[in-house]
């Protein structure tokens, strides 16, 4: 049995942003479809953390995986992670494992696919100013993806750490095609210029007042992952069409719905499949909730093994 083993550059080699936001296409319209197998996350408590194992199978495409993430607080006490993560790519005929992956640096690739896919649907054609919340890993996989699908030219980049937003801008700076960078000194007036504000941070109260948005604004807010969590506030909310990635997970987990007691309009996949419209007018302002899904793990894994295999990245190794 051969099992190839990706690294995190080789998972980010494996598979573009715009291939990404393709594939997190199918697997949210397979999903609201009915036709991803997803089964409630389980947890493994020991007395240093957690473990959590999240599977998946999409049956249109026939992608099967399983996430392991473990979650030990004291690890950094170490000289190790606080979160680490693994996927593991399965053969839907057979159910043998084909391949080991870095998990970390697959979330963060789907997570921001999954925003760019938002981005595209929700988002005004003609988008060029966006506000990135979070100078994380994930902010910059969630701008890169928006640049992917629309023409921005001016970023605005808030942290709660100024020295992380200064480095994040600066880095910005060397990206091909590089846009307009800034470190706002208002937050208000960011957000009354933005097309587009990105939240990915671990903030537990609202980052912005969403008063401050300009009719036709789009939000994607990816941070905020429980019931006690809350990036965006009632005042988007209230303004806003909502659309999630799973109305049962964020109904369950996500406190920027919970809170607001938000009325959602749609599963993202539902504008996939066409059971509901994407963006309506100019006016409109749009908010995209995720928690994240199994589901978008099996897809992208499998996309990132297909690349894989084809460009020869990875260890391959052979297990007796």
């Amino acid at each position: 049995m051969k099992i190839r083993i990706l690294s995190a550059a080789d998972v980010n080699a494996a598979l573009s942003m715009r291939d990404a936001i393709q594939v997190m296409r199918t697997a949210f319209g397979q999903f609201s479809a009915g036709k991803a197998v997803v089964p409630l996350r389980s947890g493994l408590h020991t007395e240093k953390g957690v473990t959590l194992l999240m599977p998946a199978y999409l049956q249109e495409s026939r992608d099967l995986a399983i996430k392991i993430v473990s979650v030990y607080g004291k690890n950094p006490e170490i000289g190790l992670p606080t979160v680490t993560a693994i996927v593991t790519v399965l053969d839907p005929d057979t159910g043998m494992p084909v391949a080991f992956m870095d998990g970390q640096s697959l979330t963060a690739l789907r997570t921001g696919a999954a925003g760019g896919l938002a981005a595209d649907l929700l988002s005004r054609k003609d988008a060029r100013r966006v506000v990135l919340f979070g100078a994380g890993v994930q902010g910059r996989s969630q701008l890169r993806a928006a640049m992917t699908v629309r023409p921005v030219e001016k970023v605005f980049v808030v942290d709660h750490n100024q020295g992380r937003a200064k480095d994040l801008a600066g880095e910005i700076r060397t990206w091909p095609r590089a846009p307009e960078v800034t470190v706002p000194s208002s937050i208000r007036d960011a957000v009354h210029a933005a097309d587009i504000v990105l939240a990915a941070t671990t903030s537990t109260t609202p980052i912005f007042d969403g008063n401050d948005l300009e009719p036709g604004a789009h939000v994607t807010g990816v941070g905020a992952f429980t019931p006690d969590m809350q990036e965006i506030d009632e005042n988007t909310v209230r303004r806003a069409r909502v659309i999630v990635d799973s109305r049962e997970a964020c109904l369950a987990e996500a406190g920027d719905i919970i809170k607001s007691r938000a009325h959602i309009d749609a599963e993202l996949g539902d504008i996939v499949n066409g059971q509901s419209p994407g963006r309506q007018n100019q006016e409109e302002i749009t908010f995209f909730k995720s928690v994240g899904l199994a589901a978008q793990d099996a897809a992208a894994a499998s996309a990132v093994l297909a690349g894989a295999e084809i460009k020869g990245l990875g260890t391959v190794a052979e297990m007796a």
